[in-house]
């Protein structure tokens, strides 16, 4: 499973969050919403089409952080911020 269907999965399980995550694809800096298992980025175009993946397999996530729904950009509520990516993996996972 790839890290953003890992990372739909995990917010499709947690409808009261929103997870805010932090990728780098080359140089370039991504920032995708995450919210009941549907992807949006924030620092570019999103395909309308659901089955064009919105990060390249080549994309390594950063960081994840965790919000609380709804999400309101002006005033956000941060649950949890700045998470590495290994810790948020394995916590989809189910490893403590």
């Amino acid at each position: 499973m790839s890290p953003l269907a890992l990372l739909e999965t995990y917010s499709r399980a947690h409808p009261q969050e929103v997870l805010l995550v932090e990728a780098r694809v080359g140089e370039l800096e991504e920032v995708v919403l995450i919210f009941k298992g549907v992807s949006s980025s924030l620092t570019g175009a999103t395909a309308m089409d659901a089955d064009v993946p919105l990060l390249p397999e080549e994309a390594v996530i950063v960081a994840v952080d965790r919000l609380r729904s709804p999400y309101t950009p002006s005033a956000p509520v941060y649950l949890e911020r700045g998470i590495p990516w290994q810790d948020f993996q394995q916590r989809c996972l189910g490893v403590s």
